[in-house]
């Protein structure tokens, strides 16, 4: 680390080749990326009502698209994503109340969060 007259030269903010990932940095990442799967996911459902109303010929096309291995792929992954972002919404709704600051309530709640959203969407494919 270099010093000069304004002090030590570091970086100003944290830097992903500087900091290891946290739990904590690792579940706000991943809530902002499921955030924009939740929102493409939304536009196919939007293009599906769309084809609903434009007939059964589009409908058959969505159908037959959905219920292929990639469109259930698919819909695996915007499930776990929807329930991974209300997990971790109800987590942050708890924050803004005040509750859960201690760091130990944030690892717990952090771990609570990933578990309930594998559960969740293992209860909705699996029942």
């Amino acid at each position: 680390m270099k010093i000069t007259d304004n002090g030590p030269s570091r970086p100003l903010s944290p830097h992903l080749q500087v900091y290891r990932p946290q739990l904590t940095s690792v579940l706000s990442i991943l809530h902002r990326a499921t955030g924009i799967v939740i929102a493409v996911g939304a536009v196919v459902i939007a293009l599906w009502l769309l084809g609903v109303a434009l007939g059964k010929e589009v409908y058959e096309c969505f159908r037959q698209g959905l219920s292929s291995p990639p469109g259930k792929a698919a819909l695996v992954v915007w499930t776990a994503c929807t329930s991974y972002h209300l997990c971790n919404g109800i987590r942050h709704l708890f924050w803004d109340f005040g509750y859960g600051f201690e760091l130990s309530s944030v690892y717990l709640s952090g771990k609570i969060t990933v578990v309930a959203a594998v559960l969740l969407t293992a209860g909705v494919w699996l029942i």
